[in-house]
């Protein structure tokens, strides 16, 4: 987004305020904001309280996305606060979104207020959707991660030397951990939900609170050693994707590979410029990203 609009407006004129910043830079890019010297403010939820003069609009992108609520003290939602700032500058507020929250929508849906976009950007078509079962896929003895089809527009993708996306929104290698004799199940200390296992440092995190424990070997409970591991997250995906296309390039994209300061940009810049072969990633790989090359995206989902 700030590139697109870099290259429309001019670096000199946009502010960028998010929590990746240092302190120094968050701190000259809002005295920035304050001298008037930058018009257009880009940022994350704490952008909303950003010292901007003469306001002239406010646009939410991704409007139902949940992150622009915070949990953490000060808790406030960034939409409310968006909606107050208008009201009180008499400017008008745009809350953009290809999936609004059901709320929002139904409280616009028959006024003037809904403005409805009827064509794709660049004319361009909509993609087709297809929808595996895959406890059908389970029937016919498939217990891979990759249907059947998937598996084969992949290897297809990778032939044509086209790109491919895989989304699935639960981070780290198993979603719980369990002992199959009593049923024991590992829980956070703090928040009191499963915690997640990370194969990489072979620990059990919480995805809540950062809470850490060392992975299990035996049984807390009834002592024994049948330990087992349920449910996938990126890490998992990441490792059948490698052991299905050896030959393939893969780059994974969560939490977990994007705490450094700007791994975020080198990720996507990685992929785009050294045309790797499949993206893997929770919500990070589909906010509006442009990818010319890439023909395939899946996204995993549960009932």
């Amino acid at each position: 987004m700030v590139e697109r609009f870099v290259a429309r407006f001019g670096k000199e004129k946009i502010a960028i305020l998010h929590s990746k910043l240092s302190i120094g830079e968050r701190y000259d890019e809002w005295k920035r904001i304050e001298r008037d010297e930058a018009k257009i403010v880009i940022g994350a939820r704490s952008a909303i309280f950003a010292p901007v003069k003469n306001l002239g609009i406010i646009i939410i992108d991704e409007e139902h996305d949940q992150s622009y609520k915070s949990d953490m003290t000060p808790k406030y939602n960034a939409k409310e606060i968006a909606l107050y700032l208008a009201k009180q500058n008499n400017v008008p507020l745009v809350l953009g979104s290809a999936t609004p929250s059901v709320s929002l929508y139904h409280e616009v849906e028959n006024t003037d207020r809904l403005i409805t976009l009827t064509k794709r950007a660049n004319n361009s078509n909509l993609p087709n959707v297809e929808v595996v079962d895959m406890k059908k896929e389970l029937a016919v003895g498939n217990r891979s991660m990759l249907s059947r089809k998937l598996k084969e527009s992949i290897e297809k993708n990778i032939q044509d030397k086209k790109q491919t996306i895989l989304f699935l929104n639960r981070r780290g290698y198993s979603t719980f951990v369990m002992c199959r004799d009593c049923g024991y199940t590992v829980t956070c200390n703090k928040c009191n939900i499963t915690l997640t296992y990370h194969i990489r440092e072979n620990k059990l995190k919480c995805h809540y609170c950062g809470y850490e424990r060392q992975n299990l070997t035996k049984c807390p409970e009834c002592g024994s050693n049948n330990i087992r591991y349920f449910g996938a997250g990126t890490q998992k995906l990441e490792t059948e994707i490698n052991k299905l296309f050896p030959e393939a390039s893969t780059i994974r994209m969560d939490i977990d590979t994007v705490s450094k300061k700007n791994s975020y940009e080198d990720i996507l810049n990685k992929f785009k410029d050294e045309n790797i072969d499949i993206l893997i990633g929770t919500q990070m790989v589909v906010k509006g990203h442009h990818f010319p090359n890439v023909t395939l995206v899946r996204s995993y989902c549960s009932r």
